[in-house]
């Protein structure tokens, strides 16, 4: 009723003041009937208008853009319902020029005095906190307006928001509830220094991770803390709050933005169907079990030779471990026999082989391991998937794959091979996936930077230019899944994982987050490491038909007869440039098909 009645006065002076500037003053020359009329017409047709898009039941924010943009809208047409009514009548309320005026009038009357109202209103909702922490808040989008407006409002906040960082140009100049633009990043450090600044926020739900390692660095050499907003998919509510506020970790730093994947696609070959996990209780093959279940299979059948990893993965899945069930097998690939007769009797129609030996200088020690587990164990399986009538076998690899010069490398480069053959051979579709190290898993370099810290031990790093890609577990598994809906028969997939990650600055900001006094200590590259991991091998060629984050490569196929020549009791040396020979033989057949 208040802005009813508010809105009517509004159109009532405008009127008035329309046709007083009109006649110069001289009221005797005024229609005062035609006058009434136009006005009544004009507020009534406005009031009508009003109701019908409910602009004074709350549809809108009072004040706020969206508000405005109906308030015009409304405003405008019963204008022209003044002016049409105006123009047909003889003679004349009022001259033509005065509905068109009077509208424009009313209409910024409306919007000024809802502004008004708005920012009174906001500003007496604002708390004060002379004792709270400056901080400075990188980013002047929504974000950033929504953060510093949670803010002011929170009695409780700890938090004075005396700086806005932001990369636009265009920004330079603007302010946000008093608080201002005092420049781009290069600004950060300036801005900390004069206006004793003790934290940062990074305000933007979809920062880049180059964007944020570039403001820790930034924290870093000034001395304060950073904190963030996380990415919009896990704020549920579309208003930003000091809640949502959260430390940085490890994964804002690291990874790049998430590979979507298609779900109708992946439960299409899921759901329903007969599933095998092979090395089911390490970091990867549990994740896989975890997402397969969601998925509805007809039957998840856990092969591990751990009965300990077993147990903890049939926890993980199912919240009980019984073990007594057909859903978990304890078994290793290395026994043919064991495969073939497990395959045989649960006749698995997708099968995904995360087992495998992976741990880099172990290997390279034990060349022969490597050779029984990576090569003849997949061949054992493949050989049975094949038996079996396997409709989809998606064989895990790894980039170390790519150009490989360690024994990791040449045995997963030959287990490609294999799994490509084994797809020329059989009715089924066999494919690999390749990606990097996975943040979080058993061994993985992060793993034990944690462990050194945590100890109190220097960090120890190969080399300080070293590069690897990474990605969370959760990531990996959805390609491996996707795998199976978009995957072509003898090819690996290889995901898109951003621009690769600088180790040592990894190491730095572990010990930051730790806020840990530890040294890192530079031990040189170990045999079969490189400094800068590839995705591609020479001459694979980087080509996406399907997904823009998946990129397909044909893989020349390996005769499993090839790899029966491997001998991995000899002495490594002989065992490594076996395993060299044939991992090697696939790049020219590889450059040729690819050509």
């Amino acid at each position: 009723m208040v802005l009813i009645a508010f809105d009517s006065l509004a159109w009532l002076v405008a009127t008035v003041g329309v046709l007083v500037a009109r006649y110069d003053g001289d009221l005797a020359s005024v229609n005062a009937a035609g006058a009434v009329w136009l006005f009544l017409t004009m507020a009534a047709s406005y009031l009508v208008l009003g109701q019908a898009f409910r602009l004074h039941s709350g549809r809108a924010v009072t004040g706020s853009l969206e508000e405005a943009v109906l308030l015009s809208g409304v405003g405008a047409t019963a204008g022209l319902v003044g002016f049409a009514l105006n123009f047909l009548t003889d003679p004349l309320w009022a001259p033509r020029a005065v509905p068109i005026g009077a509208t424009v009038v009313a209409v910024a009357v409306m919007a000024w005095g809802r502004v008004a109202w708005r920012r009174w209103k906001e500003r007496d909702e604002r708390y004060e906190h002379p004792g709270a922490n400056p901080v400075l808040i990188v980013g002047a989008g929504e974000g950033g307006r929504q953060l510093i407006h949670a803010i002011h409002r929170d009695p409780s906040a700890g938090w004075d928001p005396v700086g806005l960082i932001d990369d636009d140009p265009l920004k330079r100049h603007l302010r946000i509830e008093g608080v201002p633009v005092v420049g781009g990043r290069g600004a950060i450090a300036d801005a900390v220094r004069h206006r004793g600044v003790e934290a940062i926020i990074v305000a933007i739900p979809s920062a880049r991770h180059d964007l944020v390692r570039a403001v820790a660095d930034a924290a870093d050499a000034v001395g304060v803390d950073v904190k963030i907003l996380p990415p919009v998919s896990e704020v549920l509510d579309s208003r930003v709050g000091i809640d949502d506020v959260r430390d940085l970790d490890l994964s804002d730093l690291l990874g790049r933005a998430q590979v979507r994947t298609d779900l109708r696609a992946i439960s299409e070959c899921l759901t329903g169907r007969r599933v095998l996990v092979t090395g089911a209780g390490g970091s990867i093959g549990s994740e896989l079990c975890r997402q397969v279940q969601r998925l509805g299979p007809r039957q998840l059948v856990m092969l591990d030779r751990d009965e300990s990893a077993l147990h903890a993965v049939q926890m993980g899945v199912y919240g009980r471990a019984p073990m007594d069930g057909e859903d978990v097998v304890l078994a290793d690939i290395r026994d043919g026999d064991a495969l073939e007769s497990i395959l045989a009797a649960y006749r698995p129609e997708v099968v995904f082989h995360a087992a495998a030996l992976k741990h880099l200088p172990v290997l390279e020690r034990f060349p022969g391991e490597a050779v029984k587990t990576n090569v003849w164990g997949t061949k054992n399986l493949l050989d049975a998937a094949r038996r079996a009538g396997v409709s989809r076998f998606v064989n895990i690899s790894t980039d170390k794959a790519a150009n490989p010069v360690s024994v990791l490398g040449y045995s997963k480069r030959v287990a490609e091979g294999l799994t490509a053959a084994c797809d020329r051979a059989s009715d089924g579709t066999y494919l690999s996936v390749r990606f990097g190290n996975v943040l979080g898993s058993r061994g993985s370099v992060l793993t034990a930077f944690v462990r050194q810290i945590a100890e109190g031990r220097p960090v120890t790093v190969t080399h300080p230019d070293a590069t690897r890609y990474f990605m969370t577990v959760q990531e990996a598994v959805g390609l491996v899944i996707q795998a199976t809906a978009i995957g072509r028969g003898g090819e690996v997939l290889v995901l898109d994982m951003g621009d690769p990650v600088n180790i040592h600055a990894v190491a730095r900001r572990l010990i930051a987050l730790s806020d840990a006094s530890v040294d890192i200590e530079f031990i040189g590259l170990r045999p079969g490491e490189k400094v800068h991991e590839e995705l591609f091998g020479d001459g694979e060629i980087d080509a996406r038909p399907t997904h823009p984050s998946v990129s397909h490569v044909p893989v020349s196929p390996l005769p499993f007869a090839a790899v029966q020549t491997l001998d991995p009791w000899e002495p490594p040396p002989a065992v490594i440039r076996d395993l060299e020979r044939l991992a090697r033989q696939l790049r020219p057949a590889l450059v040729e098909e690819a050509g």
